[in-house]
């Protein structure tokens, strides 16, 4: 589950818990967004930690220099 599930997991517990007024017989609505709330939040915390240990930082690498030999125009070494 990624950060996308983790947010909609809390958005839909804070709808259960704060924009309903629903009674179902033998479910408590409120308890499961509070629940729903609390499992969104777990997993943000717990993507969070693991994408900050996948950030490795790399060193810039040296530039290697190439030098190149000029012939003046000649391609066999004996120019004048």
């Amino acid at each position: 589950m990624g950060l996308g599930g983790c947010i909609i997991l809390i958005a839909v517990g804070a709808i259960l818990t704060f924009a309903t007024d629903w009674h179902m017989q033998g479910v408590n609505l409120d308890l499961v967004g509070v629940i729903l709330m609390i499992v969104g939040l777990i997993g943000v915390t717990t993507f969070s930690s693991i994408a900050r240990r996948r950030r490795v930082v790399v060193p810039p690498t040296t530039q290697t220099v190439v030098e190149e030999r000029r012939q003046d125009g000649y391609s066999d070494g004996y120019g004048v």
